[in-house]
């Protein structure tokens, strides 16, 4: 996922765009892949709670390195945070109600605040796809008793 990612960047410059969901796709197969290699390497027939158990190792590891991750890449890359402002700016300047000095505000909050809210909306968006995409695995195959 961090390779899928500093490759899209070295292609794009940024971050934006579909490319991004290729490796919210990576992340998806490798929490499913978790769950399949679990049941077929437990010599029990597993319950809901350990396979979500397992996925819950799976997406916490792959969570804290891929914030890891953002936050080394946005430290190496302060242009993101410029990058941001300018286009920031750009949509407050199509406001007509919006006087220079709230834009002036509305911007040194936004770069004050660039850094945690990057790295929230990753931590939530990894976590809330992890527990989702586990919740279903996990209830998926402990519901197949009998073909594990």
């Amino acid at each position: 996922m961090i390779v899928v990612s500093i490759l899209i960047y070295l292609a794009k410059g940024n971050f934006d765009g579909n490319l991004q969901y290729i490796v919210y796709c990576l992340y998806v197969a490798g929490i499913i892949w978790t769950l399949f290699d679990f049941r077929k390497h437990t010599t029990d027939y597993p319950t809901f709670k350990t396979y979500f158990a397992q996925g819950f190792k799976c997406f916490i590891v792959v969570t804290l390195l891929m914030v890891l991750f953002t936050l080394i890449f946005i430290l190496l890359h302060p242009e993101l945070k410029d990058a941001m402002a300018a286009n920031m700016q750009v949509e407050l300047a199509k406001n007509k109600d919006t006087v220079p000095s709230d834009v002036d505000k509305t911007i040194a909050t936004a770069k004050k605040v660039f850094l945690p809210a990057y790295l929230m909306g990753a931590v939530f968006s990894y976590l809330v796809i992890g527990t989702l995409i586990t919740l279903i695995g996990s209830g998926f195959l402990s519901a197949k008793k009998g073909t594990a």
